[in-house]
């Protein structure tokens, strides 16, 4: 179709839908074809989004995590640094946004992101159960100016200090500042968002937290009384190491052996080392999620218990008072005849499990 050709009524006819499985293997294919950035693996809380006119692909979005630093936004928001790590899941970063050869025609852009905000918040609240309250992007200036993102009535903040994750963490210069812009996905964003009632902003359990060094060095000391289960033979990660990243991404909000897999595959090099990962060729490698798998299934649970303890008195939010609560599990007996029972120990001010037992004998 000819620039001239595409008409407003034909803009109407754009539509956003989230990428089939089937479809992933082009969409990264042609982001990595494509976009100067290439492509980008799925980690953590992420959809990919493609815009269509009449069944041909005329756009691709990435929308995932929200940075986990950004000043001139968080300056915008007003929030500190210790309540923003836990309500950083209620932003999203629009990571990726390529239109597709030949299909650069006048507002195609706004348009798309138009209807990925009137389409966002709903598929964030399905897949991953909470809701969402403001888009961010970052534009690099050397390249594009963002006037996309303006046509579609996105903020522009200011520009980023201008360093950039590395292999090692953070670059030790400036490279190239990045134009900030965000888009409310509801009223006054800024209010909710440093709401001090977490249940106002139903946020459930408790809240996340972010690994300094210390933190990432001391995690794998807790589980060095652990025996290890695997035999000597093929071990390439040490159990501490393995045990210590599965707690770490499991604090950091992960769910299940793939998002802990893909959150240790995430880390920089100097965190890999903080870790005690093993050295491979010069660079930290971190163990596959079949490692992870195998040796979690595979502990004891009651040395586990013991462990993730030792790190909840060094590092766990001080209680003054404990609920000690009691559960009888239905139609579950052990070899005696005894029916089993759970007794837990929480926490009433960091609503942490600090011990539980199972038993067959109601003392």
């Amino acid at each position: 179709m000819e620039s001239a050709e595409f008409t407003i009524k034909a803009l109407r006819e754009l539509r956003v839908r989230c990428v089939e499985r089937s479809e992933e293997g082009r969409y990264q294919e042609q982001m990595a074809q494509h976009h100067y950035l290439g492509a980008l693996r799925k980690i953590g809380e992420t959809v990919w989004y493609v815009a269509t006119w009449r069944d041909r692909w005329v756009a691709q979005l990435n929308i995932s995590a929200a940075a986990l630093k950004c000043g001139v936004r968080d300056r915008w928001i007003g929030w500190d640094f210790r309540s923003q790590y836990g309500r950083l899941n209620l932003i999203a970063n629009n990571s990726r946004f390529l239109i597709l050869p030949d299909w650069h025609r006048p507002n195609v852009g706004s348009r798309v992101l138009s209807l990925i905000e009137r389409r966002v918040a709903a598929d964030w609240q399905t897949r991953f159960g909470h809701r969402l309250l403001l888009l961010e992007t970052f534009v690099d200036p050397r390249r594009f100016h963002g006037g996309v993102y303006r046509a579609a009535n996105w903020i522009e903040l200011g520009l980023t200090q201008g360093y950039r994750r590395t292999r090692e963490g953070y670059s030790a210069d400036v490279d190239a500042p990045k134009r900030v812009f965000v888009r409310p996905l509801c009223r006054d964003p800024r209010a909710r968002l440093t709401h001090s009632d977490r249940d106002h902003l139903q946020l459930t359990g408790a809240p996340k937290i972010m690994l300094n060094a210390q933190q990432m060095r001391a995690l794998p000391l807790c589980f060095t009384l652990i025996a290890d289960p695997r035999r000597p033979q093929g071990r390439l990660h040490r159990l501490p190491v393995v045990l210590g990243i599965a707690a770490g991404a499991i604090l950091c909000g992960m769910h299940g052996y793939k998002a802990i897999s893909d959150w240790a595959d995430s880390l920089g090099q100097k965190a890999r080392e903080r870790f005690g990962c093993r050295r491979k060729n010069g660079h930290y490698v971190v163990p596959s999620e079949f490692v992870i798998r195998d040796c979690l299934i595979r502990i004891e649970p009651g040395a586990l218990d013991q462990a993730l303890n030792a790190w909840n008195h060094a590092w766990g939010v001080k209680d003054d008072a404990l609920a000690i609560d009691g559960k009888t599990m239905k139609n579950a007996t052990d070899e005696a005849g005894h029916q089993t029972h759970i007794m837990s120990v929480v926490g009433h001010d960091s609503k942490t499990c600090h011990s539980q037992k199972k038993s067959g004998h109601c003392q």
